[in-house]
């Protein structure tokens, strides 16, 4: 367990307060969420491994185990150094207040080498098979020349390329989108909507390394028995007059799903809460580095296609979810959520800037009233 540093105690007194606190959405792109009260975090409840190693998408698997991945670097047991590699997978067992991580594929004592380099940022258990994106074949913008789909029928030991892909070419009119993302559901995709498996991609816009300017995020579903079949992929087309999705097979007819143009999207996760009936997009915003006044963004929709509502929107060091120089990734844990949908825990590379984290908080109840703050703490409301 990691001591939270004192640069954020003013941080934690102010998230330790009763469920209702509302923090600062000013400047997000879409209104307060009316399903969602409040957000706030335990930062005594921080955990930390894998140092070294950053990205950590999560997936609930059919055997009850989530599964995860990582980049540069060893994994759980490793460090920057020791056990590093371009990408690997891991294995979460245990609950959230006694986990433990093992690697599966490359990283420091792995049971299986890695088979090659990139990063990921989309994985998902159908059943018992396991679909993950890999995005470019490095680091960095390396993530915008290609976007494959593998698959794994081993629980992430081996894994094989279906053969569908997307690079630059594919985009005649646009630079395309990167590091796919899939929408989580329960465990083996227990509890999905309807049987398409749903894909979200922010728009590459630019070619540096950071949050991309003005921001979009298209939508792609397939049905879960074809994610292979390349032709079976369509892709959100818009809202029709009354208000209802369109979809086309043609991946030049797609529209944005979630937009901000002022704050730009990075990286994003989506996965559906339960409890609460929503569907949770996060995403990175403004910048990547402090420096640069990054934002953590996360958003709230009756449908994958919105609309969207904020349910948060901050700098993550002033609530205490990272302490290092960047951000970089955020998603939820749908094991780990309560039934009512209420508590949670993310897991994010944090809060240093490179190492695995875990961070139990909660949401407010739509009907909560936000308490006052205490003494010498403000408050920011929507």
């Amino acid at each position: 367990m990691k001591q939270v540093p004192a640069l954020i105690a003013l941080a934690t007194l102010l998230l330790s307060v009763p469920l209702g606190v509302r923090v600062a959405r000013a400047g997000a792109p879409y209104p307060p969420s009316t399903a969602i009260g409040g957000f706030s975090i335990d930062t005594s409840t921080v955990k930390n491994l894998a140092p070294g190693s950053d990205n950590w998408a999560i997936t609930w698997a059919d055997d009850g185990h989530q599964y995860t991945t990582w980049g540069d670097g060893g994994g759980f047991g490793g460090t920057n150094n020791t056990g590093r590699v371009s990408m690997g997978f891991g294995r979460v067992e245990g609950s959230k207040g006694a986990y433990s991580g093992y690697n599966v594929w490359g990283g420091n004592n792995a049971e299986n080498p890695e088979q090659f380099a990139g990063k990921s940022y989309g994985l998902i258990s159908i059943g018992a098979t396991m679909y993950m994106w890999r995005t470019g074949d490095g680091s960095n913008n390396s993530a915008y020349a290609l976007q494959e789909l593998y698959k794994s029928t081993d629980h992430a030991a081996t894994w094989t390329f279906t053969g569908v892909s997307y690079t630059p070419s594919d985009f005649p009119a646009s630079d395309g989108f990167f590091a796919p993302t899939f929408l989580q559901f329960g465990a083996g995709y227990q509890g999905a909507r309807d049987g398409y498996v749903y894909i979200y991609g922010p728009e590459v816009k630019g070619s540096s390394w950071n949050v991309q300017t003005p921001g979009e995020i298209s939508l792609m579903r397939v049905p879960k028995d074809s994610l292979a079949t390349a032709s079976a992929y369509e892709y959100f087309a818009g809202l029709d007059g009354s208000g209802n999705p369109t979809w086309s097979g043609n991946v030049q007819d797609r529209r944005p799903v979630f937009s901000d143009a002022a704050n730009g999207v990075m990286r994003t996760s989506v996965s559906y809460n339960a409890g609460l009936g929503r569907y949770l997009l996060t995403t990175q915003q403004v910048d990547r580095n402090q420096s640069g006044g990054a934002r953590i963004g996360i958003y709230d929709a009756p449908e994958p296609w919105g609309p969207w509502t904020t349910v948060l929107y901050a700098d993550p060091w002033s609530i205490g979810l990272q302490d290092g120089t960047k951000t970089v990734y955020w998603n939820f844990s749908n094991k780990w959520l309560s039934a009512d949908g209420l508590r949670f825990v993310m897991v994010y590379t944090g809060p240093g800037d490179d190492e695995w984290g875990t961070i139990e908080g909660s949401f407010a109840p739509p009907d909560a009233v936000p308490p006052a703050a205490p003494t010498g703490v403000s408050v920011t409301l929507p």
